[in-house]
């Protein structure tokens, strides 16, 4: 991840990664507002997309994408860091299914869960 240029651009951090886990951040800014000022629901996919490819990815081996799918639960306000924590919950040997649960950073709250399932060539 510290090489990917997306995610510099948009400010996600990885904060830890260890075998099959990941945690993202990202502050949301006034850059990242759809068209009604709230922070856009593609940023916090984003977010959420970084953590399960750095947990996906974490085993040494390349693991792609083979479908997603994430449900926002609340909305939140610009200024707030966002929280995104992959867990691997299943593993075989060419494939791989992740959560990834969104949270605030500070009290926890709860803004979306992600779903995803990589394919390893």
């Amino acid at each position: 991840m510290e090489s990917d240029p997306y995610c510099a651009t948009l400010g996600i951090e990885l904060r830890e990664l260890g075998p099959g886990s990941a945690t993202t951040a990202l502050t949301l800014t006034d850059d990242l507002v759809n068209f009604h000022g709230t922070p856009h629901g593609g940023a916090i996919y984003s977010l959420a997309d970084a953590a399960f490819a750095a947990a996906s990815n974490s085993h040494g081996e390349t693991a792609v994408a083979l479908e997603t799918n994430i449900s926002y639960l609340s909305a939140v306000d610009v200024g707030t860091t966002v929280l995104a924590t992959a867990t691997e919950t299943h593993l075989t040997r060419r494939t791989g299914e992740y959560e990834v649960v969104l949270t605030t950073e500070g009290d926890g709250e709860r803004l979306a869960t992600f779903r995803g399932r990589v394919y390893r060539p």
